[in-house]
């Protein structure tokens, strides 16, 4: 048996995939052709930020006093490089409309500076995501020593790609944000919306199931376990039923705050400084600063 036997329904099949038509409202093809933003070098992208920010950790692990600075060169250069090419395509695919020569030109400038801006951040991110190890390591008794929390744990992984996610956003890059914490979604089962903004010393135990949505605000030296979710209640629609975007939604998490596993925080709503909420919660109120709130014991 062969292909050839069943000619004429591929061929009507391959003409209704070619249909371009079909693809309109997939976004397919944006002004020249220009390709979709790519996983496989989004995926390069993080590998060479993660081994500027942790050398030796992630990358080549030979990396030492005497040769860090060429070792940095070359993956800034790299960085540089791949950068350019995805905000280009996150830009494009956020226009999707014809360009001019021009247009294309100040775009590709456009991607450079953005590029160049979010390099020169990564000393910076360097120093916050140090924090976040040692709340890590601070946080947890059987964590031996910093270089096992940034080897092991998953959860260093995931904030590592929120807070790259969570600067180009910054920089105002569409779509590429997204699709990094994503990445980070599918890697560890750690959901962190790029939008959402985080202090510094930011601890996940475990981590699995945890769910941080896009307008939530988290403080500085706050601790979550796994399954905890910072989500949203039932959202306002407009006229026509479609949700209203751009509302903030999601929990204010002040300072020094701990949540247990699986506790599930919707709506816009404040978790005061100190606070600790026990597992297996279901908070929809303000929480006071210092409150302790826990499930109440069965009655005998």
């Amino acid at each position: 048996m062969s292909s050839y036997e069943y000619a004429d329904r591929l061929k009507e099949t391959v003409k209704k995939l070619s249909d371009f038509l079909s693809l309109e409202e997939l976004h397919h093809q944006r002004c020249r052709g220009e390709v979709l933003p790519s996983e496989k070098q989004l995926q390069e992208l993080i590998s060479l930020c993660r081994s500027l920010i942790f050398p030796g950790f992630y990358g080549l692990p030979d990396v030492s006093k005497e040769n860090l600075l060429y070792h940095t060169g070359i993956n800034t250069e790299k960085l540089f490089e791949v950068l350019v090419k995805q905000i280009s395509a996150g830009l494009l695919f956020q226009k999707n409309t014809d360009h001019t020569d021009s247009d294309l030109k100040r775009l590709q400038e456009s991607a450079e500076q953005k590029a160049i801006d979010f390099i020169t951040f990564l000393p910076e991110m360097r120093r916050i995501l140090s924090t976040d190890v040692t709340a890590m390591y601070n946080g947890d008794p059987a964590a031996q020593n910093k270089a096992e929390v940034i080897l092991c744990y998953p959860a260093i992984r995931a904030i590592c790609n929120y807070r790259i996610a969570h600067k180009l956003l910054e920089l105002d890059v569409p779509l590429i944000p997204r699709i990094i914490t994503e990445m980070a979604h599918s890697e560890t089962g750690i959901d962190i919306h790029p939008g959402a903004v985080i202090g510094e010393y930011f601890a996940i135990d475990h981590g699995t199931g945890v769910v941080i949505g896009a307008t939530s605000v988290i403080g500085n030296k706050v601790k979550l376990y796994q399954g905890v979710t910072l989500g949203a209640r039932s959202f306002p629609l407009d006229e026509n039923n479609n949700p209203i975007k751009g509302i903030a939604r999601h929990p204010i998490i002040e300072d020094d705050v701990i949540i247990y596993s699986n506790a599930t925080i919707l709506g816009r709503i404040t978790i005061g400084k100190g606070a600790v909420i026990g597992g297996n919660i279901w908070v929809t109120e303000n929480v006071a600063p210092g409150e302790r709130l826990v499930q109440a014991k069965a009655k005998p």
